[in-house]
């Protein structure tokens, strides 16, 4: 490392050359040390967001990136699985799928994040809970799994470094939407778990990062095509984003959904179609299943039967949260000072969502952070939210709105009926999946 001089990665990037191994391993492991400046990290990530990577590199930096930490191994037994969402509105799928997967014998050590803008985040939908904890030792994430087959926790300061150094200065640098960037700091966090199988779920349309069908195409083929270059074998499904996954919007609201869900009481058809088309192709790339339909009949069995409700409560006691949370989760997640409803300004029917803008009214009410630092309350969001196609009027609201104040309920009000297009015809629900690869 001490002939090591950064700027010569650097410079052979930004004149369009291509890395070999050797110097991508080691830059990452100047990011993870600091030996690489804040500078010199700025600015690879610039000479990649320009010349881009080939996938040799690409392969080579996820790898870097995951080796720059600890990464988790596992003692014989069911296979290591886990899956990936780049983000969307009402997306609560992982708290659905890690105790189902876990129920057939799989093990699920589900590294998540927290939301940021307008999309929600995972360990925030699960902190909700009281009492939960995300933040993890590597010990006590292995300790879990073994009890219960899946954990939900945060990633560690000693999981892909060299990723929790770049991520950083991408921002500072506006390199963030940079494709091989984005494709190496998702999985090189994901790799770090020891996985057997991966699926992705790549979100497309008016709630989604990448709103044009054909970008989200790109991404989840090279996102796809990377992860199997470092030796995980991976699907990717391409998903509808023009309008929420589930009815709910919040971090409280959409755990009461999944809760519902789990225990049968009540389900949102979009969220029960996906979370078993995901989970049936994660389970035949994991040598569980012979096709996705056939993966799909299990996970739908053990869902029914109710053994990923099982497993979901004994993950939550696990990570600090009640004993109870399948009898009483009703009355134990928080609620909000003030819960209406908000009628459209006439009747009609939904012909479009403006998405993105229902996870800023999350946001807006306090559910969710413009800043990392951000603290969030758990209780406010969206519920019952009208999807497309369907009537709404007097009696059939958009959403009902759950807020802290009055003054908070009013401005959401007002941007909830901005979000939405009303007509006099309905329109066909838009297709829940537009590929799979």
């Amino acid at each position: 490392m001490s002939d090591f001089d950064p700027r010569s990665v650097i410079a052979k990037k930004r004149d369009g050359h291509v890395l070999d191994n050797g110097e991508i391993a080691t830059f990452a492991t100047g990011l993870a040390d600091t030996t690489v400046t804040d500078a010199q990290g700025a600015a690879f990530a610039m000479a990649v967001f320009l010349r881009g990577l080939r996938e040799s590199e690409r392969v080579a930096l996820t790898r870097a990136m995951q080796d720059s930490g600890r990464t988790l191994a596992w003692p014989e037994g069911g296979p290591v699985i886990d899956k990936h969402s780049t983000g969307g509105v009402g997306d609560c799928i992982s708290l659905v799928l890690a105790p189902a997967l876990a129920a057939l014998g799989a093990r699920v050590p589900m590294i998540s994040g927290r939301g940021l803008g307008h999309t929600g985040g995972t360990l925030d939908k699960l902190e909700a809970i009281p009492g939960v904890t995300t933040d993890l030792s590597a010990g006590r994430i292995g300790a879990i799994v073994g009890e219960t087959g899946c954990v939900i926790a945060a990633a560690g300061p000693d999981i892909a470094p060299a990723d929790r150094r770049l991520y950083a200065l991408r921002e500072e640098s506006a390199t963030i939407e940079s494709p091989d960037l984005i494709t190496a700091s998702i999985l090189s966090k994901k790799l770090a778990e020891g996985l057997d199988a991966l699926v992705l779920d790549v979100k497309t349309g008016s709630g989604a990062f990448m709103q044009r069908k054909e970008d989200a195409l790109a991404l989840a083929r090279m996102l796809k095509h990377t992860a199997e270059g470092a030796g995980c074998p991976t699907a990717a499904l391409v998903t509808d984003m023009n309008e929420p996954l589930a009815s709910a919007a919040g971090n409280a609201l959409e755990v009461a959904r999944v809760l519902d869900l789990l225990t049968m009481a009540d389900i949102d058809n979009r969220l029960w179609d996906l979370s078993l088309a995901l989970g049936g192709a994660l389970l035949v790339r994991a040598g569980m299943a012979a096709d996705r339909e056939a993966g799909a009949a299990r996970l739908r069995r053990v869902i029914e039967e109710g053994r990923a409700a099982e497993r979901f409560a004994a993950m939550i006691a696990a990570q600090g949260g009640p004993k109870d949370i399948l009898e009483r989760y009703r009355e134990i997640l928080p609620r909000a000072a003030v819960i209406r409803a908000v009628p459209p300004a006439a009747p009609g029917f939904v012909t479009a969502i403006d998405t993105r803008r229902l996870g800023e009214i999350v946001v807006m009410l306090g559910g969710g952070r413009r800043r990392q630092e951000d603290r969030i309350d758990p209780a406010v969001g969206l519920s019952e939210i009208a999807g497309i196609g369907q009537h709404v009027g007097p009696e059939t609201p958009l959403a009902v709105i759950h807020a802290a104040s009055e003054e908070s309920f009013m401005a959401a009000a007002e941007a909830l009926q901005g979000a939405y297009t009303i007509g006099s015809r309905p329109l066909p629900e838009p297709p829940l999946i537009l590929a799979e690869l």
